[in-house]
């Protein structure tokens, strides 16, 4: 299976002015700014173009090739080099500047990329040697060789306070800050001729510098060196990161974020001959790695004349502005960018990779230009009705056509024309935008001609106002009396007739169809003075259903509910009452006497508790009816409620035969006479003798008991019997004296807390008055003696206007206190001065 990938970059030629410049010319040298391109020709000329070829500016500079151009970073300045030993940098809006003719030639030059706004004019050269030239205050240009001695220089790029070059034998770093010399990366197949197979230099970033030379793709990191490792070295040093080969020779590099674009020139072996040839030159995107790479895309490009070309023919210049690379040959120049969403989607539409186009439109619906999201849509709708798959188009036409009604339209009559109106039909628009009433009819009459359960679907989803509901119904009944048993249509016709607000013919239909949703809709529509002579029918279709919904809307029922419920069987009386019990014990009190029976013959396990719950049973016609049906339990309950409680016990010992229920009616009852039947019962049955020693402990004094056991009688058991009588008593005894602790505890703690707060101070100020006279407690004038006493329930009372101490001297009472009978107060503060 062969996995086609989609390209990374796109490519266009760059024409206009180019196209008439490279049929009279051949390009040279080609640099790039953000603003403009800046191209050499090889007889000497330099155009300025705009970013769509279209020349702006023409210099004639030489009659022979131009090697280099560079610009700087304002793009306001250019230097040019020549093959003849030309070198001119001036400004582009002035020609002042440096003009000089050198007696070899110069191969490249490179400006400071700050040269505009340097206070020292800057720039390099590279013949034989490599110079640096600087304007000084005199505006006189100094020179200063920094390199000679290794031959030509081939290549010359300058970033920041950084200049790398490289000649014939490696590449050179020079920090121009410093004035010092970084490093030497040394050409690795020294074989290739450096003419032939050009040094590729390229800066990443302002520390990071990509070599391609031959096959060898080095990138080297400038870093500062420790201090401490300093001595007599340069304060920077490289660091190469990544080294690998690569299949074919470079002809130029660039940065793609952590990628790299690389120029390939390819030279293939011939079918018949034992003879390589000039293959088409690649354009790849890889991923360095420290030891090797990693290939992301590989294009072959099509260049005119690529037959002819050389390694050395080929440049790779770059926009850092945005991804823009020109591939650069003497006849042609390729312009390759990244491919954006627009291109994507294109990609996925030649693909037919419909359903990827339209989420990727889509996602990039705000920001698309050049494609519309309906018209990929549509184009994927063809797509999947022309494959057959109908329904995937359907649904797509949800998503694409939207609110375009008219498209909508358009779709469905298409869909009918090919036989698929089903297909299309649960997507149709039902909201707020819709279509017309004719469109649904028409779907609907194709439902009811082939398949009535999608014709019933449909009535349930869409709603009513979507189409003409008597046009409808009206169809439905005529099919209706082919098939007047339908269960289908009728259903259909009872929630047409619901539609249409005709809620009778609906419930007509619904009972005699015995349909669940009948409930639902008396509900829904308040119906129940619809129902009150179908009742009896409503119970015995669901009747659960029917008494819940009777007891909710009784106040809604014009005659009394419990009449009609007791026109029923048994059975549904029964139901009716029950529930009503349960709701309310008050309520249905006329009825309790019939429920009596009602229970007895069709529920006996709600006798006994209706017994226990009602208040309003006769008592004496339940113990008949229960005596009559021998129902012991609730026989037992009735005589106990009645008041013959030792008729009860006898009907659990001799019927039943229940120690232990026979002991818990006791318990509940607490009669002494009651344990005395029991015990005079039990006295001869050791089964029975053995329950009541296990229980008896906590409510009967254990001995009466085992002093009326005969001698001799075994007993089951008896001697857990009697250890659990003692470990009883043993708990009886451990938890008296526990509660004597903790009450100790609380009365001792109660008393303590008592004595903190009556021992507490009370404040006594000029708002407190006398209780007695109501003047105020203290005198205004506090330098006089005065006497008041305070009582522990915060009343006050100057000492004299309190009568005398009462029946214990020397005891003082509060009176307001003691005369609400509160309890006398005592006085807890007597104050004195």
């Amino acid at each position: 299976i062969i996995i086609e990938e989609e390209p990374k970059l796109k490519y266009e030629r760059l024409s206009n002015g180019v196209t008439e410049i490279l049929q009279k010319d051949a390009a040279s040298c080609m640099t790039v700014h953000d603003k403009f391109l800046a191209l050499g020709t090889h007889f000497g000329k330099v155009f300025l173009l705009d970013i769509q070829g279209n020349v702006t500016q023409k210099f004639e500079i030489s009659s022979v090739k131009i090697n280099q151009i560079s610009l700087d970073e304002s793009g306001e300045h250019v230097g040019i080099c020549s093959e003849d030993g030309k070198v001119q940098v001036f400004g582009l809006y002035t020609r002042e500047g440096f003009h000089e003719n050198f007696d070899c030639p110069i191969k490249v030059v490179a400006l400071h990329p700050q040269f505009t706004r340097s206070n020292y004019k800057q720039f390099v050269t590279g013949g034989n040697k490599l110079l640096l030239y600087e304007r000084n205050w005199l505006n006189r240009w100094k020179t200063s060789v920094l390199h000679e001695g290794e031959g030509s220089i081939t290549a010359i790029q300058w970033r920041a306070n950084l200049i790398a070059w490289a000649n014939n034998v490696g590449v050179k770093i020079y920090d121009i800050g410093t004035k010092q010399r970084i490093t030497n990366v040394l050409r690795d197949n020294v074989s290739l001729r450096p003419d032939m197979y050009p040094c590729s230099l390229c800066w990443k970033d302002n520390s990071s510098l990509i070599v391609g030379w031959g096959s060898s793709i080095k990138i080297c990191v400038v870093k500062e060196r420790n201090p401490t490792e300093m001595r007599d070295l340069p304060s920077r040093y490289v660091e190469i990161v990544s080294a690998f080969e690569t299949e074919f020779f470079i002809s130029g590099l660039a940065p793609l974020a952590d990628q790299l674009v690389t120029l390939y020139f390819v030279k293939e072996n011939s079918d018949h001959m034992d003879e390589e040839f000039r293959a088409r030159p690649r354009l790849d995107i890889i991923q360095p790695l420290p030891e090797s790479c990693e290939e992301i895309s590989s294009d072959a490009l099509t260049v005119r004349n690529f037959q002819d070309n050389e390694c050395r023919d080929y440049r790779l210049e770059h926009s850092e502005g945005e991804s823009l690379f020109y591939i650069i040959s003497p006849k042609d120049i390729v312009v390759a960018k990244e491919r954006d969403q627009d291109d994507h989607i294109d990609w996925l539409l030649e693909k037919k990779k419909y359903e990827e186009a339209l989420m990727a439109a889509e996602i990039s619906f705000k920001n698309i230009k050049r494609h519309d999201v309906q018209k990929i849509g549509m184009a994927y709708i063809n797509h999947l009705v022309e494959k057959g798959d109908y329904d995937s188009a359907a649904r797509k036409c949800q998503k694409v056509l939207g609110k375009n009604m008219e498209l909508w339209e358009n779709e469905v009559y298409r869909f009918k024309t090919i036989g698929q109106l089903k297909a299309i039909s649960q997507y149709l628009p039902r909201g707020d935008l819709r279509l017309r009433p004719a469109i649904y009819e028409m779907i609907l009459h194709d439902f009811l001609k082939t398949d009535y359960e999608g014709f019933a679907t449909l009535i349930r989803e869409w709603p009513g106002e979507l189409y003409n509901n008597m046009a409808i119904v009206q169809a439905v009944s005529d099919h209706l009396k082919k098939e007047p048993t339908n269960r289908i249509l009728l259903t259909t016709l009872a929630e047409l007739y619901t539609y249409d607000q005709r809620y009778d013919r609906a419930l007509e239909i619904y009972l005699r169809l015995r349909h669940k949703d009948v409930y639902q809709l008396i509900h829904k529509h308040n119906l129940f003075s619809s129902i009150e002579d179908k009742i009896v029918l409503l119970m015995d279709f669901d009747k659960e259903k029917a008494v819940d919904m009777l007891l909710d809307n009784e106040d809604k029922l014009s005659v009394s509910v419990p009449v009609f419920s007791l026109q029923g069987g048994g059975r549904t009386s029964r139901q009716y009452l029950h529930k009503l019990f349960k709701r309310d014990h008050h309520k249905g009190q006329k009825y309790h006497e019939r429920q009596i029976g009602l229970y007895a013959e069709y529920d006996r396990p709600n006798l006994l508790p209706f017994l226990r719950d009602s208040t309003h049973c006769p008592l004496e016609k339940a113990l008949e009816v229960c005596q009559q049906r021998n129902f012991v339990e609730e026989t037992v309950f009735l005589l106990s409620r009645m008041g013959n409680c030792r008729r009860a016990l006898q009907m659990i010992m001799e019927e039943l035969e229940d120690v232990d229920k026979a002991i818990e009616f006791a318990k509940d009852q607490d009669d002494a006479e009651l344990w005395e039947d029991l015990i005079s019962y039990s006295i001869d049955k050791p089964p029975f003798i053995t329950g009541l020693l296990n229980n008896i402990g906590t409510h009967v004094d254990p001995i009466l008991l085992i002093h009326r056991i005969k001698e001799g009688m075994e007993i089951p058991n008896l001697r857990d019997s009697l250890v659990k009588i003692l470990q009883d008593y043993n708990l009886q005894i451990l938890l008296r004296e526990g509660c004597k602790k903790i009450l100790v505890a609380d009365s001792l703690s109660l008393l303590q807390k008592m004595h903190r707060t009556q021992m507490r101070g009370v404040r006594v100020d000029e708002e407190n008055i006398c209780e007695s006279c109501h003047a105020t407690i203290l005198p205004s004038d506090m330098a006089k003696p005065f006497s008041v006493v305070v009582f522990h329930c915060r009343h006050m009372f100057h000492k004299e206007c309190l009568p005398s101490s009462g029946t214990i001297p020397g005891v003082q009472f509060c009176n307001i206190c003691s005369a609400k009978k509160r309890g006398p107060g005592s006085g807890i503060l007597e104050i004195k001065k």
